[in-house]
């Protein structure tokens, strides 16, 4: 089994910070890419940020220069930094992996977390 467990959401005030955490968990081998997507009320799932097992990052446009992914690879760990928060920030971000299981050889399946919410408004 493989969880992806994400904490940090929360409420925030326009141009504030908040940071945001997806840890993977259980029967892994290895990683591939890493990401973030976020959805908001009334609207479709959208990728914010991605990050290869290299460290290759890739933004929307929206959130380019406000928002920084990273990972810790040694803690199978997931990051997104965000400042200067707007209100059209405000959706459920959920985390997304790309997981090659022991024992599944060299197949990647894609697994989501359960999503965290976050809310920019004063």
């Amino acid at each position: 089994q493989v969880q992806l467990v994400e904490s940090g959401g929360g409420l925030v005030q326009p141009g504030g910070s908040l940071g945001l955490s997806c840890a993977a968990s259980g029967s892994i081998f290895s990683i591939n890419a890493m990401a973030w997507y976020r959805q908001a009320p009334g609207k479709q799932r959208e990728l914010v940020a991605v990050i290869t097992s290299g460290g290759t990052t890739n933004y929307t446009d929206s959130v380019k220069g406000r928002f920084t992914i990273s990972r810790d690879n040694s803690k199978n760990t997931v990051y997104l930094q965000m400042i200067s928060l707007k209100p059209e920030d405000t959706a459920v971000y959920y985390c997304n992996a790309d997981i090659i299981r022991t024992g599944w050889g060299r197949r990647a399946n894609n697994f989501w977390g359960q999503g965290t919410q976050v809310t920019v408004s004063s």
